[in-house]
């Protein structure tokens, strides 16, 4: 488990396929992601089997729980290019209540973190709609840099939308959160 200070990332299990399926189906989640299409609960569940197994430097996909263990999203570091160092980044707080109070921000903290810290990427980009600012403002907070846009590459609500480009190199992030700080849960330090 990768520990943040009001989330936990833990590993996708099977388990997990019923929420994937209530918020791959929520369109006030699907409208931020690159999701368009409504997915069958057989299909959540073969996607969580997938998921289940191991994370590796290509693939890392987590469930966000709070420190209470309410499981409220999803997050994963994509196409990780070990030549490049480099990862995409993507993150889905399906629970409507956990969308505020800092749960997008810690998650984006803790994964950004394990990847520099962790893995050994030098690089994390990510794209994310002009139509959603608030994200945008977490991502930049966070010390992600806009580096530019794919112009009208997305559709929805009947127009054309900006998906905007953005990244963070392990070099700005040292110089904005500091050393090494991710912390990894060693289930075996109670047993």
């Amino acid at each position: 488990m990768i520990e943040g200070k009001l989330v936990n990332l833990r590993a996708v299990e099977p388990g997990d396929a019923e929420r994937a399926f209530k918020w791959i189906n929520d369109r006030d989640v699907t409208r931020y992601l690159m999701a368009r299409y409504p997915a069958s609960l057989a299909f959540e569940n073969e996607w969580a089997a997938n998921a289940a197994k191991p994370n590796d430097y290509s693939e890392a996909r987590f469930a966000i729980e709070t420190k209470d263990g309410v499981h409220i999203g999803f997050c994963g570091l994509h196409r990780g290019r070990p030549e490049d160092r480099a990862v995409d980044l993507g993150i889905m707080i399906g629970e409507a209540q956990y969308r505020d109070g800092g749960y997008g921000t810690d998650t984006m903290l803790t994964l950004v973190g394990f990847a520099f810290d962790q893995m050994n990427v030098h690089r994390v980009a990510l794209g994310v709609f002009e139509y959603n600012p608030r994200a945008q403002a977490v991502y930049r907070k966070v010390g992600f840099t806009e580096e530019g846009c794919d112009r009208k590459a997305h559709y929805e609500d009947g127009q054309y939308w900006d998906v905007i480009r953005m990244s963070v190199l392990e070099d700005e992030w040292r110089a904005k959160h500091g050393a090494a700080a991710t912390h990894i849960a060693n289930p075996l330090a109670s047993a």
